[in-house]
């Protein structure tokens, strides 16, 4: 298991507030970048996030995200290989770090 950084620290003159990536022993990688934007109708907290964990070759096997191009789920939504769901509560951007962390973790554990 990687040591993970969960501080989410500005970088002066930059917009991303959040990063961090990894590769596990078995080959699958998580990447994970939020950054500050204005706030709107499409990101009423101003952050736009997408964390995902995948396949050495890519392919998606857990990832969160709030791109508003699924009008069939809730902002705060994500993905499996098999579908897209929007049971996921967003509270705060460390609270929804350490969700996607922990879910990584069960997932990896199947």
């Amino acid at each position: 298991m990687l040591a993970r950084n969960t501080n989410i620290d500005r970088v002066m003159g930059s917009t991303v507030i959040y990063e961090d990536q990894g590769v596990f022993d078995d080959g699958t990688r998580y990447e994970m970048v939020a950054t500050d934007i204005p706030q709107s109708d499409d990101y009423p907290e101003g952050i736009k996030y997408r964390f995902q964990y995948m396949t050495e070759d890519g392919r998606t096997l857990l990832r969160f995200d709030n791109f508003p191009n699924h009008p069939e789920v809730d902002q705060h939504h994500y993905h499996t290989p098999d579908s897209v769901y929007d049971d996921i509560a967003y509270t705060s951007l460390e609270q929804h770090v350490q969700k996607f962390y922990d879910e990584m973790d069960d997932h990896r554990e199947r």
